[in-house]
Order: C-alpha cells, then sequence, then structure tokens
C-alpha cells in the first residue's frame, strides 16, 4: 500500500501565520472592535491581528469535554462562562449519559474559568456587547473548542462574531459557519492531518509565555 503524502507546510511559525492572518482578516473585518485569542497557542497568532487592526486584545477559553474512559477523546467543549457545545452524534453512538455530560461540563468550564482569571491577572473583562469580535486560534481540527468559544461570545451579545484561523479541514470551517458570523482561514487543505503538521515550527506556548501576548495596548 502506497504511503500517503505528507500534508503541505504551510507556515513558519505561530508568528508567520499570525501575520498572513492579519492581513486577511484586515480585509474582510477591517470594523472589528475586539480580538480574543484562545490560549495558549492562540495567543501567538492573535496579537499580529490585533496590531494589524489596532484593536484590544484578550482571552476566550473553553476545555474539552472528554470521553468517559477515554478523556482524550472530545464530546464536545465548554467555556468559561459555563456555555458549552456537545457533539450529539458521538453521545448517541456511545449512549453517554446525561449526568455524566452535566458533570464534565461544570469540571470543564471551571477549568476554563481558572484560566481565564490566571490569564487576566485581575484585569475586568472586555465589553462585548454591541461589538464586532474576532476570535482567532492557531488551526481548528474538529472544532469543538472554537465552538464552545463561539457561543460564550455570542451570548456574550456581541453583534458580529468572526472566527479567523490560519489553517483548518474544509468540512470543520464549514460547519463552524453555523455558529459565527464569518469564519476567516487562510488555508483549507483537503490533506489536513492535524494543525500542527501545516507548521515547521509547532512547539508548545507555555502559560507565562501565552500571557505576554496580552500585554498590548492600541494606538490611540
Amino acid at each position: 500500500m502506497p504511503i500517503p503524502p505528507e500534508p503541505p507546510i504551510m507556515f513558519q511559525n505561530r508568528h508567520d501565520a499570525g501575520r498572513q492572518l492579519a492581513d486577511l482578516v484586515a480585509e474582510r473585518v477591517p470594523d472589528a472592535d475586539l480580538v480574543l485569542g484562545i490560549p495558549r497557542g492562540g495567543l501567538p497568532v492573535a496579537r499580529p491581528v490585533a496590531e494589524r487592526l489596532n484593536v484590544p486584545l484578550d482571552i476566550v477559553a473553553a476545555k474539552k469535554m472528554g470521553m468517559p474512559g477515554n478523556p482524550e477523546l472530545a464530546i464536545g467543549a465548554a467555556a468559561s462562562d459555563g456555555s458549552a457545545w456537545v457533539d450529539d452524534d458521538v453521545v448517541e453512538r456511545y449512549d453517554i449519559e446525561s449526568e455524566y455530560l452535566e458533570t464534565e461540563r461544570k469540571r470543564a468550564a471551571e477549568t476554563a474559568r481558572e484560566k481565564t482569571e490566571t490569564y487576566r491577572d485581575g484585569r475586568s473583562a472586555p465589553e462585548m456587547a454591541g461589538e464586532t469580535v474576532v476570535i482567532v486560534d492557531d488551526g481548528v481540527a474538529t472544532g469543538a473548542t472554537a465552538r464552545a468559544c463561539l457561543r460564550q461570545v455570542t451570548d456574550a451579545d456581541a453583534e458580529r462574531v468572526v472566527l479567523a484561523v490560519p489553517v483548518g479541514p474544509p468540512e470543520s470551517l464549514a460547519d463552524l459557519a453555523s455558529e459565527a458570523d464569518e469564519v476567516v482561514a487562510v488555508e483549507e487543505p483537503e490533506r489536513f492531518g492535524a494543525v500542527g503538521a501545516h507548521y515547521r515550527e509547532f512547539g508548545q506556548v507555555s502559560d507565562e509565555e501565552a500571557a505576554d501576548y496580552l500585554d498590548w495596548e492600541p494606538a490611540e
């Protein structure tokens, strides 16, 4: 059996991806009011977008909800405000009980809330009501975390919610369009594999490094 070709590398690193994404977002969403990075890997990408748009940068956090007995397999995700997205097809296929879902939702939401408080370090949450908000990550695969984040921002009464990523599979990006007013992606490769496969450098981002990217104030 022939070995399938490797997915194409499209970005040198997250900074390169952020610069390319910033160019595209500036064309598509020039009137954005706020950029939110999904930690940790989304913040190095979000910072160039916020700088290009000259708007504030903050975070929106969510945590995956794991399958019973296999926590690495996502059955959904919960955001820091408790809002969640659940993969109903997976829940039905594996007959996952509602009590487990609620317990896992609370656990994931609490983890996301703690992460949000740590990153903000006492700063208040940004006002999103009536605003155009761009949510940025370093890429999407299944999109579970992105869905939960989109729902949180929508529930905060943002007027327009845009998801912007450097790369993602076409089917996932199309599905996410049902949660966002617009989805912006630099690349939508048919041969996807995983997010990191499209980066030459895709190392772990520490909490300390990610938090440093939030040290940004737009020019008056």
